[in-house]
């Protein structure tokens, strides 16, 4: 195992234990599974080429709901780029994780990925019990998928984009580089002194923003670049905060990004 899943594993096995399940039954399991069946689990899920949507139950008994996306070929000897999409607050939307096809597959098809999208439930990205299910698809994925563990992004939109800026952030070790999109992220510490995130960044923000304003993600895509983080600001001119799938081409630009600045 590599440094970096062993890193994930030592900071969540001792929190969540997965069991998989094709059902909506949601009643609660008991917790005596070890990471050991959470990995036997997911190496028996039949994932298909093209949209896999499963579910997870965490220790509480709570069916958490995410989808891959497997691209087409053979993959046996061609590890592919991992892309963990995260969506916006979605009040709980049972169905927030199937919105792939707005902006994720179109923009990512260059890159020919495996796209993984969890459903964060009401909650934002950085609660705790969305951090524990996010690195643990990460772990699952890279050990279990044909991933290339040095290709590994994260990306989100609105409460998804904070969340991509968050794992760029704090997990370094795991995410080569993040994608936030229409987004609000303050880089500075509670020093006023901003702060420098040691993953390339693609920053994509609407014009027009009306719920984040774009001079504010300015301000901050600025401070942490002067503290040393390589990072891009795409602005998409004349684009509102309500209409994520028209981004989409500027997600083809981050994808040109990532193989001609960060994988080349």
């Amino acid at each position: 195992m590599s440094s970096r899943l062993l890193k994930i594993c030592l900071i969540f096995i001792a929190f969540l234990f997965f069991s998989c399940s094709s059902s909506d039954d949601s009643t609660p399991s008991e917790p005596d599974r070890s990471y050991e069946d959470v990995k036997t689990d997911f190496q028996a899920i039949d994932f298909q080429t093209g949209v896999n949507d499963v579910s997870i139950r965490d220790i509480n008994g709570v069916l958490r709901f995410f989808r891959v996306i497997i691209p087409e070929g053979d993959l046996s000897s061609n590890l592919r780029p991992l892309v963990m999409t995260l969506h916006g607050a979605s009040g709980g939307n049972p169905d927030a994780h199937k919105n792939t096809g707005c902006f994720a597959e179109e923009g990512f098809a260059a890159i020919n990925p495996i796209i993984i999208s969890p459903n964060g439930g009401n909650l934002d990205w950085i609660e705790f019990a969305n951090q524990v299910l996010v690195l643990s698809l990460f772990d699952l994925a890279i050990n279990y998928l044909p991933v290339d563990d040095t290709k590994v992004v994260v990306n989100g939109y609105s409460n998804g984009g904070n969340g991509a800026w968050f794992y760029g952030e704090t997990q370094p070790t795991v995410v080569t580089a993040s994608i936030p999109m229409a987004s609000s992220y303050n880089t500075f510490n509670t020093a006023g002194e901003a702060r420098r995130i040691d993953v390339p960044m693609y920053v994509i923000h609407g014009e027009n923003d009306e719920l984040f304003p774009l001079q504010r993600t300015q301000n901050w895509v600025e401070a942490t670049r002067s503290a040393g983080t390589e990072i891009t600001l795409e602005v998409a001119p004349g684009l509102t905060h309500n209409e994520p799938c028209n981004y989409v081409d500027h997600v083809k630009n981050a994808a040109i990004w990532l193989e001609n600045d960060v994988w080349d």
